[in-house]
């Protein structure tokens, strides 16, 4: 579409369409992202939230940090940051006069309208796992290299269930694309398989602009309209300990100059590339994600930014990272009182250290997602699928995850706690009395189909019912979803002449070589 030529109607379709498309295989919640309900857990007192904004400010001001970025260190000279080479030092009154520019919430609309989803105050959304090289399903049994089928059916699993609110990076990295042209195909294969909101890894001026121009196709939208609000975001991780490489940064002064939405999320494993300490490392965690902020609301006063936490620990016996993790789930509630002290949106996620889809993985998994929902974290990387601590995508793992995701959307419902008169339910326990039971009194039956959260993957038989039914353990359950998901799956509309749109540029780009690679 040329730029100021009329928009054309989103192909998007209705949320509540792909909704009851998804319950061909299993009956799931609606798409509703949930709210956050309760007080988030705070485990610093004042005198501790001072004592790490004071370390971060200190480190930003006494050591600094490496932006590996000429542009960058040039605006930031500009801004009166002190610079040596590529080390960039800046004051507190400079870095909270620039954080206090960006919004506490905003808005991110991907192409189907009715997916727009808020980031900031109690809202909490779910993402799928982002950026493994490898996958591992049960037909396969080991742990092989992505490919683009794969990466397509993890796509059709992030749109199929409605758990799930945006799309990541690529669920798992389809190596047999070739990379000078492998964003192309996998932006395409996002846009046209999901209608969920679109990320761009920032790696660089081709992918980025390329990636940006696809959304735009994608919505129907001009230009203009594209750079109005958020249509998308990126995530960057820093370097840790206290770098900015060129390629995140550049992309992240990019997509700040077109009003997009960014995330910060410096990569702080205690122990290793942060202190041993959990206060230290979220100290430099902050420092690393603020300047990063201050950068862009320099570039642009106002645009939608989000400060990232994935600081964890490694087992000091081997150096292998540690997620989910008592210090992991303490780091991401501390990071989340910060963040609220800074006025700023917090994305976290949903992680673990197993090989396979194993309890250990499950139990990993829920303590991460559960922190975040104690520190109020509004935005969840993968938060589905993710396995050998971001190494591994798994179908299996994505399903059970799914079923833990939509337990938390229950929890925070709040139905269960509501206190009108037929909720404290006098009429019925007079019924009753002391003799008799619940089970078919008229109260029970008015609400016994959506009294109680009902599971999809779950199974609630005795051993003798289980056994009789074959057996199948939790990952074999999950299988034969996958399976069936996959098999039944139905693409979200789009207008005919967007995909063709879509596909037009995706072949001038491959024609053009794609992106410039060193092999």
């Amino acid at each position: 579409m040329a730029e100021g030529s009329k928009r054309r109607t989103r192909g998007g379709g209705r949320a509540g369409a792909a909704a009851r498309r998804g319950s061909a295989v299993i009956e799931q919640m609606p798409w509703n992202p949930p709210m956050l309900v309760d007080r988030p857990v705070e485990p610093l007192n004042e005198d501790g939230v001072a004592a790490i904004h004071v370390g971060a400010m200190r480190i930003l001001e006494e050591i600094g940090i490496e932006f590996l970025h000429p542009e960058a260190v040039a605006i930031l000279k500009q801004a009166g940051c002190t610079v040596k080479g590529t080390n960039v030092r800046m004051g507190r009154d400079f870095v909270m006069e620039m954080v206090g520019k960006a919004p506490s919430s905003f808005t991110i609309t991907p192409r189907n309208p009715d997916r727009q989803i808020t980031i900031g105050g109690n809202h909490i959304n779910f993402g799928n796992v982002s950026s493994p090289p490898s996958y591992w399903d049960m037909s396969i049994g080991t742990k092989v290299s992505g490919t683009r089928e794969m990466c397509q059916n993890l796509l059709k699993l992030t749109q199929y269930f409605n758990c799930i609110h945006f799309a990541g990076g690529y669920p798992v990295e389809p190596v047999d694309v070739h990379a000078s042209v492998r964003h192309l195909d996998v932006l395409y294969d996002k846009l046209t398989i999901t209608d969920k909101v679109m990320h761009a890894y920032s790696l660089g001026k081709e992918r980025v602009e390329d990636v940006v121009e696809m959304v735009r196709i994608a919505g129907g939208h001009t230009q203009e309209e594209f750079d109005a609000n958020p249509k998308m975001y990126t995530n960057i991780n820093s370097t840790s300990p206290l770098k900015h490489d060129y390629p995140m940064m550049d992309g992240w002064m990019r997509l700040a100059r077109r009003g997009q939405a960014l995330v910060v999320t410096p990569f702080t494993l205690a122990g290793a590339m942060a202190p041993v300490t959990m206060s230290g490392a979220v100290a430099q965690s902050l420092a690393e994600g603020l300047c990063a902020i201050a950068l862009a609301q320099y570039i642009n006063p106002g645009v939608a930014c989000a400060i990232g936490t994935f600081t964890s620990n490694v087992d000091m016996k081997s150096g292998a990272p540690a997620f989910g993790t008592p210090e992991y789930m303490r780091a991401t509630q501390m990071t989340g009182q910060m963040a609220r002290f800074y006025g700023l949106p917090m994305r976290s996620s949903g992680v673990c250290a197993a090989n396979v889809p194993d309890g250990q993985a499950m139990w990993e998994t829920s303590n991460s997602l559960w922190a975040a929902v104690q520190s109020g974290t509004n935005m969840v990387y993968h938060a589905a699928g993710w396995l050998e601590g971001g190494l591994i995508a798994s179908p299996e793992k994505f399903i059970m995850d799914c079923e833990v995701l939509q337990q938390i959307q229950r929890y925070l419902d709040p139905k269960i706690w509501a206190t009108e008169v037929d909720d404290i339910a006098l009429d019925a326990i007079k019924s009753v009395g002391t003799d008799g039971h619940f089970f078919g009194i008229q109260h029970t039956q008015d609400r016994y189909t959506t009294a109680f959260y009902q599971p999809f993957l779950s199974d609630w038989k005795n051993y003798e019912g289980w056994e009789v039914a074959g057996g199948v353990w939790t990952p074999e359950r999950a299988h034969g979803i996958f399976k069936e998901i996959i098999e039944n799956f139905e693409e979200p509309p789009m207008d005919p002449a967007i995909r063709e749109e879509l596909a037009a540029f995706v072949a001038r780009r491959k024609e053009e070589g794609g992106v410039p690679t060193d092999f």
